[in-house]
């Protein structure tokens, strides 16, 4: 028991011990480390000091070179400155010093002039006296020369001045009589080359048309197609063209007769059509007929572009472009007015250069010359008049329009371009061989055997075929019956008889044809 207690006796003094000796080491560490912080904390306030010195001397060292330096600058500021003005005053002293030299010349010129103008004014008074003198003189000669002659001043002066006009009056009669001799001789041989050269250098090579068109076929056995069964087919393409078509024994060939070029170029191409395709049959004919009438009119305004570029005229209206195409399918007294109005354009063209006249606007009004020619109703004016006239509404030139007008004379000429329109027009067709005059009249004939029949009611078509020999007129069925037809062809027949003359007999035909046409939908 007493060991046991000792033990733990013993125990609590070693615990006790043992705690006071573990304290006495801590308090022994924390005052070593508090040592050692110190020394720590004293290295670095000399670390900092030493730093901050250090940062010091750099900032004041920093600060003595930006002081140097604007130093500098502003040094060198004042210098430049400095410069300036010192040129400044240089340039105002060498003003000040021109100026100077300046008003001394100027003193000096003003001094000469005052001079001057002492030194003229006593002679302008020199002067003065001594012309009062010699007006003096002059009178007194005067009268005595009047007293001489027994004429005042005034009169002798007056028969010097009539003397002298007679006498420049005859000369001047005389000059002017010689310069007109030399210029109507010179005129004349002038004219002359220019008329020559213009007409050696166009050549044409145009033939005369004529009224008959041949259509040429495979074979003979196309012919009977074309005829069509009793002749229903060719009797539908005639009713339709207008055009005569006669099939007889020539080998592979029909003829197309009929006086209007338009119409029996719209037949030529129907036929061809139709024998390519191979449906012939009457209502087939009438529907190619339509659509070739609508190509040649398109083909008119083709030829007419092409014609006016060719030409080398520009700015021409849609309307006179399709007159010039229509020119194609007309003839003048048998010569293709188109072609003849192109010569009379490069004509035109040609004498006006020779002249050093305006080529363009010559050109141009060679070309419209004859456009009255090919009027879409008849008109009773004069061709030229009517192609003014049309020129007028489509805002061509005014020497234009009068060269139109007047190339027969109907109005008076106006410009050069007048006369030398009436010339080509004058060379153009008095080529030989380039016109007929039968033919024309011919022609003529036929389209007034034509209007004859659509002066009656109810006309839808007419046609001259078989040269004027016969005139077939085709009637609106609704309002000619068939009692109507045989009368109208008597009274056509009648007025034909009455108002024309014409060689042999003409035969009268009116067709009416009923339709009754219904759609299956």
């Amino acid at each position: 028991m007493d060991n046991i207690l000792t033990i733990i006796i013993t125990g609590f003094i070693g615990i006790a011990g043992g705690f006071g000796v573990a304290k006495l080491i801590e308090k022994s560490n924390i005052s070593n480390l508090i040592k050692n912080a110190k020394k720590e904390a004293a290295s670095i306030l000399k670390d900092a000091n030493l730093e901050a010195e250090n940062i010091k001397k750099d900032k004041i060292l920093q600060a003595k070179e930006k002081f140097i330096e604007l130093k500098s600058e502003h040094e060198q500021v004042i210098l430049s400155r400095d410069k300036k003005v010192a040129e400044i005053e240089k340039r105002v002293r060498d003003k000040e010093s021109q100026i100077s030299n300046e008003l001394s010349k100027a003193k000096k010129v003003n001094d000469d002039f005052e001079s001057k103008t002492l030194e003229y004014t006593t002679k302008i008074e020199v002067l003065d006296k001594r012309q009062a003198e010699v007006d003096k003189l002059h009178k007194s000669q005067l009268q005595q020369l009047e007293v001489i002659s027994g004429l005042s001043a005034e009169e002798a002066k007056n028969q010097l001045v009539e003397g002298l006009k007679a006498e420049a009056k005859s000369k001047a009669m005389s000059h002017i009589q010689d310069t007109i001799e030399e210029a109507k001789l010179t005129a004349q041989q002038e004219a002359k080359k220019i008329i020559i050269n213009t007409i050696q250098r166009v050549g044409t090579e145009e033939a005369v048309e004529n009224c008959v068109s041949v259509f040429n076929i495979e074979s003979d056995d196309v012919k009977g197609r074309i005829i069509g069964r009793e002749g229903r087919n060719i009797r539908a393409l005639e009713a339709a063209t207008g055009v005569e078509i006669i099939v007889d024994d020539t080998p592979e060939a029909i003829i197309l007769s009929c006086f209007d070029p338009v119409r029996r170029e719209i037949a030529r191409l129907a036929l061809h059509k139709l024998v390519t395709d191979g449906r012939i049959h009457p209502a087939r004919i009438e529907e190619v007929v339509a659509k070739t009438a609508k190509q040649i009119d398109d083909e008119i305004i083709e030829v007419g572009k092409r014609t006016v570029i060719d030409l080398g005229i520009h700015g021409l209206h849609p309307e006179l472009i399709k007159v010039v195409g229509r020119m194609k399918y007309r003839s003048s007294y048998g010569q293709n007015l188109l072609q003849h109005s192109r010569e009379v354009s490069k004509l035109c063209g040609i004498m006006a250069a020779e002249l050093g006249l305006n080529v363009k606007l010559a050109k141009r009004a060679g070309l419209l010359h004859d456009i009255g020619k090919v009027p879409d109703a008849e008109s009773d004016l004069p061709h030229a008049l009517l192609g003014m006239q049309w020129a007028e509404k489509y805002g061509e030139k005014e020497e234009v329009c009068n060269a139109i007008g007047a190339h027969h004379d109907e109005i008076e000429m106006k410009s050069l371009l007048s006369p030398i329109i009436q010339v080509c027009d004058a060379i153009s067709g008095a080529r030989p061989g380039a016109r007929r005059q039968v033919l024309d009249s011919y022609i003529q004939r036929l389209k007034d055997l034509e209007e004859v029949a659509y002066g009656f009611s109810g006309v839808k078509n007419a046609y001259a075929i078989q040269a004027g020999r016969e005139l077939r007129v085709i009637v609106e069925s609704e309002k000619v019956s068939d009692e109507n037809a045989a009368n109208l062809s008597f009274e056509i027949s009648q007025k034909i008889q009455t108002e024309m003359t014409y060689p042999g007999q003409v035969k009268v035909t009116v067709i009416r044809e009923t339709r009754a046409v219904n759609i299956a939908k």
